[in-house]
């Protein structure tokens, strides 16, 4: 790991987060990251948030790694296969993925609805969508107690507390969405709606972003911390015994 160039990434990103992102801020940090490792990205990360700076006020910093980063997963794939501990996961992000976009047509269709009774069918697809989306938790916990503990244990934890922070502060909305189909007939038709909105927005665009995240920053720097098959053939025991989803692709 080169000590000089984290300790430059860190720099820089602590004037983004101060100084906001100017156009010569953005072009310094793009021209590190394209040139630095996964690991030592979750490094100058890490460094910031030892230095007092709170997990959540790293989360804008991210777009500067999604522009550099697009074109990894294909790569990512390549090194490890079908069955694979962290294969299953992008697996299980691209049908999170469309649930998301099944979500983001429902919410169009309520928003355009104009009483309860022109809106029936979508709020049974809202409840169906949700279902699903919540059906993802056994997706969490595997990366909670297994992903994220192995990254911990080799001192990795910058990125795995912003990962946990965003998949509890998710379960919330979540939830919230979940509630407001089943008791729909409690409230004015108005108020749910702008409630499904709000919240389905929110949903929708920090769970694109948190996914984003783990695909391109977090996944790759497990894959480059973890070694031996031994390590990643007791994780995926590990996981098995917690279990899968309903939408998990078949290995």
């Amino acid at each position: 790991m080169d000590n000089k160039k984290i300790e430059k990434l860190t720099r820089v990103l602590q004037r983004l987060n101060e100084e906001g992102v100017t156009e010569a801020l953005r072009k310094e940090a793009l021209d590190i990251v394209a040139n630095i490792s996964p690991i030592e990205l979750s490094i100058a990360e890490q460094n910031l948030i030892e230095k007092g700076m709170k997990p959540q006020d790293l989360r804008h910093l991210c777009d500067i790694h999604m522009e550099v980063l697009k074109d990894e997963l294909d790569k990512i794939k390549t090194k490890i296969e079908p069955g694979h501990v962290v294969h299953t996961l992008i697996a299980e992000h691209d049908k999170i993925l469309e649930f998301l976009t099944q979500l983001e047509e429902i919410n169009t269709n309520i928003q355009k609805a104009s009483s309860y009774d022109s809106s029936v069918e979508e709020i049974e697809k809202l409840k169906t969508v949700m279902f699903n989306i919540l059906d993802a938790e056994n997706h969490h916990q595997r990366e909670e107690k297994v992903l994220f503990t192995e990254m911990e244990n080799r001192e990795i934890t910058g990125p795995t507390r912003i990962m946990r922070m965003e998949h509890e502060d998710l379960r919330i909305k979540k939830e919230l969405i979940k509630k407001l189909a089943e008791d729909v007939s409690q409230l004015d038709f108005n108020d749910f709606k702008e409630k499904v909105d709000d919240t389905a927005k929110y949903i929708i665009f920090n769970l694109r972003d948190h996914i984003f995240k783990e695909n391109y920053i977090l996944y790759p720097t497990a894959i480059e911390s973890i070694q031996g098959k031994e390590i990643w053939s007791d994780m995926k025991r590990r996981c098995d015994e917690i279990g899968y989803c309903g939408f998990t692709p078949k290995a």
